[in-house]
């Protein structure tokens, strides 16, 4: 009996390391596809913003797309505030978890999205009714369409927590599917202007997000953003005024440019923000997936966790050097006049001081995944609030100082200080959460 039970727990080991080492293979292969549908999906995403951008800069010139500029950084105010009262809470409590609880939280969380689309929305009309022109009909349209902006957003991050990453990108598929066919119906019909493109890539966004029940078999549950607000409060809040400080300081960038050099001035700075454009679809596209995936190494292996938060941030900031060398060669040799028409030119000296701003915000991400994934909102918020007051005081010092190119220029030195404060933050958070489990 002796000799049959060492038996079997000799052949029984070998099987059982060999399964356990299976399975630790398995984790990096995992880990890679969920980041690749994470790019993938802000891939769509990005590029639908960026066509529409692409199309107004070139169809209706500088002035008209810095209207545009004006309704899309008020789009951001809007979206990070729903991120940060729906989604982030979720990507942080509800990442990987059981399909059962995984609804039953999304029902809310996509109801509070809604919620929010709603309300910014109506001020966005209000907005536009106190403007009036050109400004109040592009106000206007973005009110209109907020709601389903809102909601077709949230459905991307509630399937990323799951991690099924291929729903959130055949959502955005399906809202760059539709928003061709609406602007091409624009260009023939003859309504070439800034209200009936923004009118158009909202509504194609609020088809997507009809689908979203389909693909998650859960519908928005509106009245349940109170439970979800009183549940998430300790993260909602916090995440609120983070996202919201990051758009605030945008916004009040946006407008103060428009103010000291004119809405010509904005539509340059913001050809030069969407020449980075496939930069920001790789840092947006790595956040999706990056804090669900520091929150699972967090819980597996602790101790890689600032290892991981490094790579993050040293990728993507090579990766912003790269692209900016591409830029740089490539935009006199045809690509700007293709992508900006005249436009390209007073740009093209932002090239250098926003490749130097993109690189300082790759060089941070990595660490405001891992606040994020530590649920250390508290210092999360602390450096975006330091970081959004940075930016906005180097930019417009920037702007009186050296018109288009000092703002781009003092942004970027803004970038690399608000990488400093992030990271310094998330020491000392990484430091609160090893003194926390080594007491406990």
């Amino acid at each position: 009996m002796a000799t049959e039970s060492a038996t079997r727990t000799d052949t029984a080991e070998p099987g059982l390391r060999r399964s356990r080492v299976a399975a630790l293979w398995k984790l990096p292969a995992l880990a890679v596809r969920r980041l690749g549908w994470g790019v993938a999906d802000q891939m769509i995403s990005s590029l639908t913003n960026f066509a529409v951008s692409i199309y107004v800069v070139r169809t209706l010139g500088a002035v008209q797309f810095g209207v545009f500029s004006l309704a899309y950084v008020t789009y951001s105010f809007a979206l990070n505030a729903s991120r940060g009262l729906s989604t982030d809470p979720l990507m942080v409590r509800y990442s990987a978890t059981n399909p059962a609880t995984w609804r039953r939280a999304v029902a809310r969380c996509t109801g509070t999205a809604a919620v929010v689309g709603f309300v910014t929305g109506a001020c966005a009309i209000a907005a536009a009714a106190v403007m009036r022109g050109t400004a109040g009909s592009g106000f206007l349209a973005l009110g209109l369409t907020l709601p389903g902006l809102m909601l077709q957003d949230s459905w991307r991050y509630s399937f990323f927590a799951l991690g099924r990453g291929h729903l959130a990108f055949f959502n955005d598929l399906l809202w760059g599917a539709t928003l061709v066919p609406a602007l091409v119906l624009l260009h023939r019909t003859g309504h070439a202007d800034v209200f009936w493109f923004i009118l158009a890539w909202g509504a194609t966004a609020g088809i997507a997000a009809a689908i979203g029940p389909l693909q998650a078999h859960v519908v928005p549950k509106l009245p349940g953003i109170s439970e979800w607000l009183s549940k998430h409060r300790d993260l909602g809040t916090r995440y609120l005024v983070e996202g919201t400080a990051s758009s605030v300081s945008a916004q009040l960038r946006v407008y103060s440019i428009g103010l000291i050099l004119g809405l010509a001035a904005v539509g340059y700075v913001q050809a030069a923000n969407t020449l980075t454009g496939p930069m920001q679809v790789l840092f947006l596209g790595m956040l999706l997936t990056t804090i669900p995936e520091a929150a699972r190494v967090l819980r597996r292996s602790p101790r890689h966790m600032p290892v991981f938060c490094g790579l993050v941030s040293g990728g993507l900031a090579v990766a912003g050097v790269a692209w900016g060398v591409v830029l740089l060669l490539a935009l006199p040799k045809g690509l700007g006049s293709w992508l900006l028409g005249a436009t390209w030119r007073p740009t093209y000296p932002l090239v250098v001081p926003q490749t130097l701003y993109t690189v300082g915000l790759g060089a941070s991400l990595g660490a405001l995944v891992g606040l994020h994934a530590l649920a250390a909102a508290r210092r999360s918020v602390r450096a975006m609030l330091a970081g959004a007051v940075v930016f906005v005081v180097f930019s417009l010092a920037g702007a009186f100082a050296g018109g288009a190119v000092g703002t781009v220029s003092g942004a970027a030195v803004a970038a690399w200080v608000g990488a400093l404060i992030n990271w310094w933050q998330f020491r000392a958070g990484w430091r609160d959460y090893r003194n926390s489990t080594a007491s406990g």
